[in-house]
């Protein structure tokens, strides 16, 4: 129980942080948070929370993991920050630029590393438009690829684009999983970028049939196909890359959110060829202060490691299915859409599923929305979180249901 002294404390940290940090939302979740660990959030208070979703499936391998606070403290014995992005050797930069390299394709070798998801989907179009010459860029309606005015532009809500107009401009839209709509896609077109699977859209997964098509598309148009995987990637899906489940290889590909272990990171990776091109006509083409921080390069290099080393990435789709066998015990539920350990539960009834997260967050399950979703919530936790860990979540989202 809080005494009257810490209500007094709380209500005055909710006070400044309401009055003091720019919000996002008028309704915030205001969890005070004290520590973290593992697939767990401690309060001020003491009541432990299950982090459900990781953070916005950033903290893939759990909170802290002791490999990557022991990396993060070996290069703070070095140095921080020296020169920006790609003027000198670093041992972190190129530890990870060869681990990266070390679970891609061959074509997917040369790794430029920012600081963001949103930066790496920006500078990919940059690369699209220098290495093709071309203007046009192709998105997909529904998607969600970040809140620069960029990447914005690309993301495919017009509600979300409505109060920053102008956007860029010649950016067409085509359908997820409509064939026929790639036919925008023309000699004209500089790249399409697309979420292997979309995620603000509710959990949406291409078809075979349209990927290969828009890959088949994309090559004879001479079009680079970008895959934004800031999501999805780093095992979320059950494997490294959700590309991976379809045996499509893209152009270019954007990582954020888990590669950096709990720390702020993201990558645009494509072939030597490709992003060489960034370098001249005008040099520079892309340029980044803090990109490639080598004490978040130490803490991503040390994920992949992790990941490589541990079972969860293999794991996730049985843990994944385990849940879902739990959950559909509810008639309240319409449908469970899965990837992995990504979930989107659907509820068909926006006002039910803001009920039934604030009752898990009462009693300890953190959940979340989707943006452009509101009928269902989204559950993204740890690759780490155990079968036993699985099936006390899976009870208490039934009670709150």
């Amino acid at each position: 129980m809080l005494d009257k002294t810490s209500n007094q404390n709380k209500e005055q940290r909710i006070s400044s942080f309401l009055e003091l940090q720019g919000q996002t939302n008028q309704a915030p979740y205001l969890i005070d948070v004290e520590k973290a660990e593992g697939i767990y959030i401690w309060d001020k208070a003491g009541k432990r929370y299950m982090d459900m979703i990781a953070g916005v499936a950033v903290n893939n391998i759990g909170h802290r993991h002791p490999k990557v606070l022991s990396a993060i403290q070996e290069q703070l014995d070095k140095h921080l920050h020296v020169m920006v992005y790609g003027e000198y050797i670093q041992d972190a930069q190129l530890d990870l630029a060869n681990n990266l390299a070390s679970i891609l394709p061959k074509n997917l070798s040369t790794s430029y590393i920012v600081n963001s998801g949103t930066e790496a989907n920006e500078a990919a179009i940059k690369l699209a438009k220098r290495f093709t010459g071309r203007q046009e860029i192709i998105s997909c309606k529904n998607s969600y690829h970040g809140s620069t005015h960029g990447s914005l532009s690309i993301t495919g809500n017009k509600e979300k684009q409505s109060s920053f107009k102008p956007l860029l401009p010649q950016i067409q839209f085509i359908e997820f999983n409509n064939i026929d709509s790639l036919n925008i896609i023309t000699e004209k077109s500089a790249c399409v970028i697309i979420e292997t699977i979309q995620g603000d859209a509710g959990l949406v997964k291409p078809t075979l049939e349209f990927i290969t098509a828009l890959r088949e598309k994309s090559t004879t148009t001479g079009t680079l196909l970008i895959f934004d995987e800031v999501q999805v990637g780093m095992g979320r899906t059950g494997k490294f890359f959700a590309f991976e489940h379809y045996n499509i290889i893209p152009d270019l590909l954007t990582l954020g959110k888990a590669l950096g272990g709990g720390m702020p990171i993201g990558a645009f990776i494509s072939s030597k060829e490709i992003m060489h091109s960034l370098t001249h006509n005008p040099m520079l083409g892309h340029i980044t202060t803090f990109g490639g921080h080598p004490v978040n390069c130490a803490a991503a290099n040390a994920c992949i490691n992790v990941l490589k080393e541990e079972n969860w990435i293999k794991e996730a789709d049985e843990k994944g299915q385990l849940l879902v066998d739990i959950l559909k015990q509810s008639e309240k539920i319409k449908e469970i859409r899965r990837a992995g350990l990504f979930f989107a539960v659907d509820l068909g009834d926006e006002n039910l599923v803001a009920e039934v997260v604030k009752k898990c967050l009462d009693k300890g399950v953190i959940g979340f929305w989707f943006l452009s979703t509101p009928t269902a919530f989204r559950l993204s936790p740890p690759l780490s979180i155990s079968e036993k860990e699985i099936k006390e979540v899976g009870k208490t989202i039934l009670e709150c249901i």
